[in-house]
Order: C-alpha cells, then sequence, then structure tokens
C-alpha cells in the first residue's frame, strides 16, 4: 500500500514539474507578431536576390538572407514570389535565439514572366518577461525571364500585368462597394518601397507599426491561408498581388486581393497608429 501511494506522488510530482515546466516556457508558434520597435537594435543585412541561371537553362534562383545586428529570442522571415502579378510560391521560416535566417529555392520557368519577390524580415526580442519588442526590415528584387528577346517584349508584358491586376482591383472595389477617394492605394511591391522610410502623412514611428501590423495579418491571413468570410481557407497560390488601401482617416487600412479561381478577397485591419 505504501509502495502505491509513493508512485503516486512520483507521478504527481513528475506532472506537476512538466506543467511548470510547460508555463515557463511556452510552445514557440509559427506566427509574426508585432511589438514596438526597438530603436537601438538593427539589421545588418536584409536582401532578396533572384538571379537567372544558365545551368540548368531556364532556372530562376530566389534567395532571401538578413542577419540582426544580435540573437533574436525568436527570428522569422516571410517571402512572396509573384510572376505577371500572381503569387507562385512563398518561403517561410522561424529560428529561435540566432541572429540570421537564409531561404533559397530553385524553379524552372518557360514563358515570358516578369517576377516580383517581396520579403519581411522580423526579429522578436524579450529584454525580460515584461519588455517584447521588434526589429523588422523588407526587401524585395524583381527580374524579367524571357524565351523572347524582342525590344518590346518586357513593355507589352508590363502593360498585360497592369491591366490585369487594375481589373482585378477593380471588380473587388465594386465588390466590396470601397470608395476610393477615401484611401491612400499602393500595390504590396510599391507599398514595401514607401514604407522603408515613411508613408505620406504619416511619422516613421507611425509608418513602422503600420508595417509590422500589416505583416502580422498577411502572414496569418493570407500567407498561411486565405480566410474567407465563410471560414474556409485557399491556398494564396494564384492570387493576384495585393492592393493595400490606407483610410484617409488613419483609422483602418485593406488588403484587397483575388484568389486563383477569380473570387475578390477582403482583409480588415483597424490601424491605431497613435497608441
Amino acid at each position: 500500500m505504501k509502495k502505491n501511494y509513493l508512485m503516486l506522488g512520483v507521478f504527481i510530482i513528475v506532472i506537476l514539474a512538466f506543467t511548470i515546466h510547460q508555463y515557463k516556457n511556452p510552445k514557440i508558434q509559427e506566427s509574426i507578431t508585432y511589438f514596438p520597435i526597438d530603436p537601438n537594435v538593427s539589421f545588418k543585412t536584409a536582401q532578396t536576390i533572384l538571379t537567372l541561371m544558365n545551368n540548368p537553362a531556364n532556372t530562376i534562383l530566389w534567395k532571401e538572407h538578413s542577419t540582426l545586428d544580435r540573437k533574436a529570442y525568436l527570428r522569422q522571415d516571410a517571402a512572396l514570389l509573384y510572376a505577371n502579378g500572381r503569387l507562385i510560391d512563398q518561403l517561410w521560416n522561424w529560428k529561435q535565439n540566432t541572429a540570421v535566417i537564409e531561404q533559397e529555392k530553385r524553379m524552372t520557368l518557360d514563358k515570358n514572366v516578369l517576377l516580383q519577390a517581396i520579403t519581411f524580415h522580423h526579429a522578436e526580442l524579450h529584454e525580460n518577461e515584461n519588455k517584447i519588442f521588434s526589429s523588422q526590415a523588407m526587401s524585395a528584387d524583381q527580374t524579367f525571364f524571357l524565351t523572347a528577346h524582342a525590344d518590346n517584349v518586357k513593355k507589352q508584358l508590363e502593360q498585360q500585368i497592369e491591366t490585369m491586376l487594375q481589373l482585378s482591383w477593380n471588380k473587388g472595389l465594386r465588390h466590396f462597394s470601397i470608395n476610393l477617394s477615401n484611401y491612400q492605394a499602393y500595390p504590396l511591391s510599391e507599398f514595401n518601397e514607401l514604407a522603408k522610410d515613411s508613408l505620406p502623412g504619416f511619422t516613421k514611428p507611425e509608418t513602422a507599426k503600420i508595417v509590422g501590423n500589416l505583416w502580422e495579418g498577411l502572414y496569418k491571413n493570407y500567407i498561411l491561408g486565405i480566410k474567407k468570410a465563410e471560414g474556409a481557407i485557399e491556398s494564396p497560390k494564384g492570387s493576384t498581388l495585393p492592393l493595400i488601401l490606407i483610410a484617409t482617416d488613419k483609422s483602418h487600412l485593406l488588403v484587397l486581393t483575388e484568389t486563383a479561381l477569380g473570387e475578390p478577397i477582403l482583409l480588415r485591419q483597424m490601424m491605431a497608429v497613435n497608441d
């Protein structure tokens, strides 16, 4: 009988120890979460590179690399690759207690395309249990892959892509009854370039908060699967380059895209830049 009580006591102690360990060391979630920016932390490098390869032929090498100036509690990079205005692939990775994230992928192409690669580099820094900060950076690259080299091929391709995107975005604006005059509108590729400094009408700290919250939302509701209104989740592959709509009253922003099957998708996010 005493042996049974002893075994029960040992079992309880083990369970309690495991519970305490789990409480003190919560499981790291594969997500991007915005925290206030630490002005004393920065990225030494943040790069996205598209390279046309000769061996094997018709191959593109897509690489992204980022190095923080110190080890972070959590490092995350999320990268998107668009071909002719539609998403063809994604890369994402996260690591604990490191400064560096590197990712690469090779793919074979067989038609004329404009490739646009966009990457969000993120670090989560824990000063102590009650103080968590972020550091973030963005990078991008684009290149043409052409099977024919006529003088006007690039221009024609750019015009086709612009027409396709404008038709898609206008379809979404009509579908969701969005008055464009109430927003500043930027394709995601243009938004990322502008936001490296500051968005029109916003300070640099406000811009950083908008960018961090936007990519937190994109990661959860777009990169990991497009969350539709009825709760279904659809792959983002084949979706159009998102249009970012920032309300002129600074109250919210919208992300407008279209699935591969042509369904308009709208994501909404409150900004609260002054909080």
